[in-house]
């Protein structure tokens, strides 16, 4: 059995997993799949494979992805061969929830112009600082990260609405709504999260109507995935004052590009999609990985946190 790793675990953690599982024979190369023809499982973030890819992986029975997104593999040519593709979902719930309430407090406590201040030796004590206390946010896709923003917002006082495809119920949620909801339930918003992934039912799901509805003073912070809105929706937004700060962590076109006019908009936050950074990552996929890799390797062909390829999650 040969597994493939195209990105590079610590060198600890790749003799703790050669021990391990002596029964298997690992491959650990970064960006080269000059092994992925005879490998039967390959470990990858998925981004690094195309359609010619999965053509020559003729050994090819299971793909690992350490990520929770799967719109960039070649989904067609996977789901046509019938291969198991797995993810890590729920890993990222810890540093994304943190990423997400972290933005926020800088924003409502005034941090961003704090430093500015000690930066220029300016004493200055008046500032439009508010709190999260008794607001209202609400959160697009609350599954295992976004439920995590709800309890890390209860915490603080604020009361959380769900909205999902079917409006079921989700923890940490106060309220449920689904997307036919969404539209009549912005204007009672202050604080507007999506960590939605990318799929046919949430590309392009906020319109301008959408930020139309949202108060002025509302934040709308998008984690998920860039294609929720187009960029020229979300630039009339906030050229024109509908809501008073965007948060991003993902774009249509990652890198952003150098002149795009998002870099010079007081009201948005740049943040390159790193939300879900963390000395932990790595080994918070092994602890889902491996695992499965030993019913794997036991028969037991069957992993945790299944995507369906067709679906996209």
């Amino acid at each position: 059995m040969e597994v493939l790793f195209t990105f590079l675990p610590n060198e600890g953690m790749q003799q703790s997993i050669i021990r391990d599982f002596p029964e298997a024979d690992f491959h650990f190369a970064y960006k080269d799949k000059s092994k992925l023809p005879t490998a039967d499982i390959l470990v990858t973030y998925g981004e690094d494979l195309d359609d010619e890819d999965i053509s020559n992986a003729n050994n090819l029975k299971w793909i690992m992805v350490v990520s929770a997104g799967i719109e960039k593999m070649p989904r067609e040519a996977i789901a046509k061969r019938g291969i198991t593709v797995s993810n890590v979902r729920g890993i990222h719930k810890t540093p994304m929830g943190e990423s997400v309430l972290g933005h926020l407090l800088a924003l409502k406590r005034s941090l961003p112009e704090i430093y500015k201040n000690q930066r220029d030796h300016k004493w200055e004590r008046k500032f439009r600082s508010t709190e999260l206390f008794g607001s209202t946010a609400l959160i697009l896709g609350p599954g295992a990260i976004g439920s995590e923003i709800g309890r890390l917002l209860q915490a603080f006082g604020v009361m959380t609405i769900g909205c999902n495809r079917s409006g079921n119920q989700a923890d940490h949620m106060n309220e449920m709504i689904s997307f036919d909801e969404l539209l009549g339930k912005l204007p009672e918003a202050d604080i507007v999260i999506s960590v939605l992934p990318s799929t046919a039912e949430t590309k392009y799901l906020l319109g301008i109507e959408h930020f139309k509805a949202m108060k002025q003073e509302a934040v709308f912070m998008n984690f998920g995935r860039g294609d929720l809105v187009k960029e020229e929706v979300l630039i009339e937004a906030m050229n024109e004052g509908m809501i008073t700060y965007a948060v991003l962590d993902v774009f249509e076109q990652e890198p952003l590009a150098e002149d795009h006019p998002f870099w010079g908009m007081n009201n948005v936050i740049v943040s390159p999609h790193v939300s879900s950074k963390s000395g932990m990552y790595v080994e918070r996929a092994m602890e889902v990985f491996l695992p499965n890799l030993r019913k794997w390797l036991d028969g037991i062909q069957d992993p945790t946190n299944l995507v369906n390829m067709e679906k996209g999650y």
